[in-house]
């Protein structure tokens, strides 16, 4: 199942990498604001999927992700001193989010702008990830985890 876990963070990370999202951002995008907009896919993938795998896949698959973010941010050159401490702030920053992706369908169009302005350096005028994140839940709901555990995929949405 390892592999499927590589499977599943690089397609996340593709995901992330669409420059579309970065377009509409105020200034250049940073290293944190990709990583925050690939916990938001993360979060809303672990949303739509939790009920499909056992509590000891989900809980793997967490770590897994969380294991490949700690890498990337040491390649970067943090020490492991400033390692831990970002990886703590990032774990608590999944949480807050997983909190808000899972009440998403009730959350008024002004929260949800409120909610990606607050962790994303955008304008608070802008809906273009709100609209981009209904699209890649609904995706999600339309298409099985298996999808996924695939080599990198072809996002269509």
């Amino acid at each position: 199942m390892n592999n499927n876990y590589i499977n599943i963070y690089n397609n996340l990370v593709r995901l992330t990498r669409n420059k579309n999202l970065y377009k509409s951002l105020k200034n250049n995008d940073t290293f944190s604001d990709r990583l925050i907009i690939l916990l938001i896919h993360f979060a809303f993938f672990l949303k739509v999927y939790k009920e499909e795998v056992s509590k000891k896949e989900a809980q793997n698959i967490f770590d897994f992700v969380i294991r490949q973010i700690e890498l990337s941010i040491r390649e970067i050159g943090y020490g492991d001193v400033s390692v831990n401490k970002k990886m703590k702030d990032y774990v608590n920053l999944l949480f807050s989010i997983v909190e808000i992706v899972d009440t998403w369908e009730m959350l008024q169009k002004s929260k949800k702008i409120s909610f990606f302005a607050d962790y994303i350096n955008i304008d608070k005028h802008n809906d273009l990830f709100i609209k981009y994140f209904d699209k890649f839940e609904e995706f999600l709901v339309k298409n099985p985890l298996k999808i996924f555990t695939k080599d990198i995929i072809d996002f269509k949405f």
